[in-house]
């Protein structure tokens, strides 16, 4: 994938952290993840989008009035690898990390997602 079309798929997973609707979110996870993605971090090692949306769901309440946002991407092949943050709007992050992600077909297959000091 180019860096342009890596940098849209990780807005759009960012942008499924972010929202609020279970609907909503639980279509753009469809449209993010490949069918059968896996998504490991230390809490849970969910399979398949159905798995990968209630952890997220889960995980948003944990993070209410909460903002996901990432810095800077680097990628190469099929795979990308980022930092990411979640805290409130202007404030301190709550929590840090990074992520790498592997493609197929233009989504996300395999998620493995690191936390800062965990």
């Amino acid at each position: 994938m180019n860096k342009d079309a890596v940098t849209e798929l990780v807005e759009k997973y960012f942008a499924i952290w972010n929202e609020s609707d279970d609907a909503t979110r639980a279509a753009s996870i469809d449209e993010v993840f490949t069918p059968d993605a896996t998504y490991t971090d230390p809490t849970v090692a969910a399979e398949g989008v159905v798995a990968i949306g209630e952890y997220i769901a889960d995980a948003r309440t944990n993070f209410a009035g909460m903002l996901f946002t990432y810095d800077a991407l680097l990628t190469h092949h099929d795979a990308v690898h980022f930092s990411w943050r979640v805290g409130p709007t202007g404030g301190a992050p709550a929590v840090t990390g990074f992520d790498v992600a592997r493609f197929d077909g233009g989504r996300i297959a395999d998620l493995y997602g690191f936390f800062n000091g965990f």
